[in-house]
């Protein structure tokens, strides 16, 4: 399960979102593209409530191991959820 976790380079990321994460990992266990969003909008508001922010490095670090061994049909639908949520973090 979510093997993704254990790549070295999440190893650089603060315990406590690595903790967010693995909430947010075990929610979407089975869930791609677009049933992906509504469960990174909640990771970024409860992040946002405990006054943790995720930086463009640190997201674009998840978003690249998500995407890793994906077919090209799922890599898109992550990248649609990135924009969606982009675009709803933007407001």
């Amino acid at each position: 399960m979510n093997e993704w976790m254990n790549n070295p380079a999440m190893q650089s990321i603060d315990p406590i979102k690595m903790e967010l994460i693995r909430t947010a990992a075990a929610q979407t266990q089975g869930k791609t593209g677009k049933a992906l969003a509504p469960v990174m909008m909640a990771l970024i508001t409860n992040a946002n409530k405990k006054g943790i922010q995720f930086t463009p490095d640190e997201f674009s670090l998840i978003l690249s191991v998500l995407k890793e061994g994906k077919s090209k049909e799922e890599t898109d639908q992550i990248e649609n959820m990135v924009r969606m949520v982009s675009t709803y973090m933007k407001k």
